[in-house]
């Protein structure tokens, strides 16, 4: 479809509205100007359309959010680009992607920032955020200068799937980031209990020899992670949560009024460790599956609203990292592409109604 003029008035009739931030879920006509909505049901005065599109029997929503989408740009372009990656989100209905830090150099500098925004403005496809290093390079030792990355534009920080040295160090990054009011967005992994693992430790991991990752991994990083969110009174982020048990945790630190939120990705909903009964490694995620009983226990997290996000956690590669055996290829899969389908999935099942979906993404 060619680009439209921003200043193109639109009259977009006959579909089913739905905006869960403003309560909007009706059957309306809509009507836009200068980039903007401009009304809901009948037309402004003097308004007149240059473009009209019928949605009837159709969904007008705003564009989703993938809050996870690493776009391999800087550092590994030969697995994709911001132009590319970016296309292939506005194609499947995502108009705003969240960038993790660890690209290549990462993203602990304002220029750094400034290169995605730049690069993200030239492909013109999607609209990109950043967020910025916890620690200086990811090294989990020095922290990084919160305030300037703030400035430059990052909308949080994270220090990825890299271990900090000490709990020490992340008390202190926390409160850093309290201070200026910045959203940290954790990955609950131990690093030591995790010891390289690359499946969920459990009967299909050890049938097949593969070294695991236990739940504790997971579960023993929220608990550390909570109490210093409680410490501190920052405001955090769980990412990429997949075993129930993790879940449960943040419900009652949810419940006690902790600022807390946390998302899934959508692989974990419908994929489990049996999935990697053939050593398939397109299953091969970090952090890993888990069981069955997690996965149900996960939709149950979203149903109840502790999961208040869905995200692809998208991680293109080049066909190269998937080849080799099971322990030495990349984990990670590509999920722009199937994170609003397998979303309505979700609708079907009764797992989610629409309007919580549209919300969730």
């Amino acid at each position: 479809m060619p680009a439209i003029d921003t200043a193109t008035k639109i009259l977009i009739s006959g579909g089913r509205l739905i905006d869960p931030a403003n309560k909007v879920d009706t059957i309306q006509n809509l009507y836009i100007a200068d980039g903007s909505v401009i009304a809901l049901g009948n037309a402004p005065q003097g308004f007149n359309a240059d473009m009209k599109i019928d949605a009837s029997h159709c969904i007008v929503c705003p564009g989703l959010i993938d809050i996870s989408a690493r776009l391999r740009e800087p550092g590994q372009e030969q697995k994709a680009t911001i132009a590319t990656e970016s296309l292939a989100a506005a194609s499947a209905g995502i108009t705003t992607l969240c960038c993790p830090p660890d690209t290549n150099p990462v993203i602990d500098t304002p220029a750094v920032t400034e290169f995605i925004r730049l690069r993200a403005e030239a492909a013109g496809n999607a609209r990109i955020v950043t967020l910025g290093a916890l620690t200086r390079s990811l090294g989990g030792e020095q922290l990084s200068e919160m305030a300037a990355l703030r400035k430059a534009g990052c909308i949080g920080v994270s220090n990825a799937l890299k271990p900090l040295l000490n709990p020490l160090i992340l008390r202190r990054a926390l409160e850093y980031a309290a201070t200026f009011d910045l959203t940290v967005f954790l990955h609950p992994n131990d690093h030591w209990l995790a010891n390289g693992g690359c499946a969920h430790e459990g009967k299909v991991a050890t049938r097949l020899g593969l070294p695991g990752i236990p739940e504790a991994a997971e579960t023993a990083a929220v608990a550390r992670d909570l109490a210093l969110i409680e410490q501190t009174g920052v405001r955090a982020h769980f990412c990429r949560l997949t075993t129930g048990r993790a879940a449960r945790m943040v419900a009652r630190a949810q419940y006690d009024g902790a600022p807390v939120t946390a998302d899934v990705a959508i692989p974990y909903l419908y994929l489990s460790e049996i999935d990697i009964s053939d050593f398939d490694s397109q299953c091969h995620l970090l952090p890993p599956l888990r069981t069955v009983e997690d996965r149900q226990q996960l939709r149950d997290a979203l149903q109840q609203g502790t999961l208040s996000a869905i995200c692809s956690d998208h991680q293109p590669h080049e066909p190269d990292a998937k080849l080799g055996p099971f322990p030495a290829t990349e984990p990670g899969i590509s999920g722009l592409d199937t994170l609003l389908p397998l979303g309505l999935r979700l609708v079907e099942e009764h797992c989610i109604d629409l309007p919580d979906l549209i919300h969730r993404l």
